[in-house]
């Protein structure tokens, strides 16, 4: 029998509420960046790096013994910047297509990488599988003083990294916006587009490297492009793609989250099952108006057509 006097526990849980706010800044924030990689049709190049960033991490492991955060951050950085210089010089030096070029720099530094993660596990506390999927749920476990509130340390790293790529996004807004959408033009009026382009390859590597230990390096891939690709079925505007996409990417999360609850399952692995529902859905949806729109375009055409006289005598 049911005590009147016990208040019912939850549906969610505090540490639920942290884990699901800490999903969402890491989607809003992958999302942001990604739109950018969207614009450059250079999302391949944002799973390379997420992949390519693994030796850095490592190293930093392996050089410092510990699980820092700036010390991966500055490796990931580091390595993130040299796949986009390697990716490059391949695809000019090299003669071969970009995409080949890609899948060599990604392959190779994604191979070294689990070779030195797996080295870097001897000495660190530390579970391969974790980096490469993110282990969301034991989020709120791991916790930091911030203004007298015990936050989890990837929710405050994640709300920094937010914060700290809108600040950039408004103040480079004009280059990224030149150097995406047509970097010939950007270049003739003075605009080092090569920096641009380096700028946003260190973004997304210093993003990656902040969500890994929540979402991990693989599923941290569909953040970076679903958000962005969806919002680009509905608008074809720059600024309300970049808050569509936000706004996605924080659905995404809330759903995939409460959806892994449901089920049981992986709640990384979830937002990014959710992520590829929602940008199919989209799809569906956008392709259905517009063959309604194409239909009503012919028969309204139809109808005004003028029609045939016949002059009877």
């Amino acid at each position: 029998m049911i005590d009147p006097s016990i208040p019912p526990e939850p549906w969610l849980s505090n540490d639920d509420l942290w884990t699901m706010a800490t999903a969402v800044l890491a989607s809003v924030a992958c999302g942001l960046v990604g739109c950018w990689l969207v614009l450059r049709r250079l999302s391949l190049l944002g799973d390379a790096i997420s992949h390519a960033v693994l030796p850095g991490i490592a190293g930093a492991f392996l050089l410092t013994g510990t699980r820092d955060v700036l010390p991966m951050l500055a490796g990931a950085t580091v390595i993130g910047i040299a796949t986009a210089f390697i990716s490059s010089a391949l695809g000019r030096f090299g003669r071969v297509d970009r995409d080949a070029a890609l899948g060599v720099t990604f392959t190779s530094l994604f191979a070294l990488g689990v070779v030195m993660m797996s080295l870097a596990a001897r000495q660190v506390d530390l579970d391969p599988g974790c980096v490469l999927y993110g282990l969301l749920e034991f989020v709120p476990f791991d916790t930091v003083d911030l203004l007298g509130a015990q936050v989890p340390r990837a929710a405050a790293w994640l709300g920094a990294a937010l914060v700290i790529d809108v600040v950039l996004m408004v103040a480079f807004f004009k280059e990224l916006r030149a150097t995406s959408f047509d970097p010939a033009h950007a270049a003739s009026l003075g605009v080092r587009v090569g920096i641009v382009h380096l700028g946003l390859m260190a973004a997304v590597a210093a993003n990656t490297v902040v969500a890994f230990e929540a979402v991990g390096s693989i599923l941290v891939v569909a953040m970076l492009v679903a958000p962005g690709a969806t919002a680009r079925l509905w608008t074809d505007r720059l600024v309300p793609m970049l808050w569509l996409a936000a706004a996605i990417a924080a659905a995404m999360a809330i759903v995939g989250y409460l959806a892994a609850l449901e089920l049981n399952t992986s709640a990384a692995g979830m937002i990014a099952t959710m992520s590829m529902v929602g940008y199919l859905g989209s799809a569906g949806i956008v392709s259905a108006r517009g063959a309604l729109r194409r239909s009503a375009s012919r028969a309204s055409a139809v109808l005004t057509m003028p029609q045939p006289r016949s002059d009877r005598r």
